[in-house]
């Protein structure tokens, strides 16, 4: 993607987040980026192309920054610290009108993104289990595909829950509890002492 169809993606997802997708037409995208109409439509065929294409460029990014956690050589457990950390990044970008625009209006588009989102967690988590049990940080009686569907259904409905507000999901006290919570059922003995010898270093990050 080339860097002046980046910058509008970029500026017009400000506008979305502000605004919502529905009530932000191209009009108002042109004023916006003080372009003409004409202008815009040789970047993007309609609007509902320009919408998929912001939701796809969040996807890439997201999915570069669990690429960078990979190349990093991290312990399974350090991985999956920065992993929730990126969990709830996602939960701070998160834009309820947004959500609801793209689930109304563009159904393929949501269905297609909420795919895509659901097999990452579910690949990163599941990779992150077998990882733990080879390094053995983890207990190996564990079963990883059904650890890594628990995890994608907390997340998936973390979004439509009333019992946490996003303030309280996106906050370190709530972040440390989940963690916390997840790590000690699935560490052995080894991962244990790991984990107590690096939480506060790790935790660090979040301050």
């Amino acid at each position: 993607m080339d860097e002046k169809t980046l910058h509008i993606l970029e500026q017009v997802r400000r506008l979305y987040f502000r605004y919502g997708i529905k009530s932000v037409t191209m009009d108002d995208v042109a004023k916006h980026l003080c372009v003409s109409k004409k202008t815009l439509y040789e970047f993007f065929t309609d609007k509902e192309d320009l919408v998929r294409k912001i939701v796809l460029l969040d996807h890439n990014n997201r999915s570069r920054f669990f690429q960078e956690i990979r190349n990093r050589n991290l312990s399974a457990i350090e991985e999956l610290f920065e992993v929730y950390k990126m969990i709830n990044t996602i939960f701070r970008d998160y834009n309820t009108s947004m959500e609801y625009d793209i689930h109304k209006y563009y159904p393929d588009l949501y269905s297609k993104v909420k795919e895509i989102r659901r097999k990452k967690i579910y690949d990163t988590i599941y990779n992150n289990m077998n990882k733990g049990k080879k390094e053995g940080l983890y207990r190996r009686e564990l079963n990883s595909k059904i650890i890594a569907r628990l995890l994608v259904f907390m997340v998936e409905n973390m979004y439509d829950t009333d019992i946490f507000t996003m303030e309280e999901l996106i906050s370190v006290k709530v972040f440390h509890e989940i963690f916390v919570y997840h790590l000690q059922g699935i560490l052995n003995a080894k991962g244990r002492t790991f984990f107590e010898k690096n939480f506060n270093r790790l935790k660090a990050d979040l301050v």
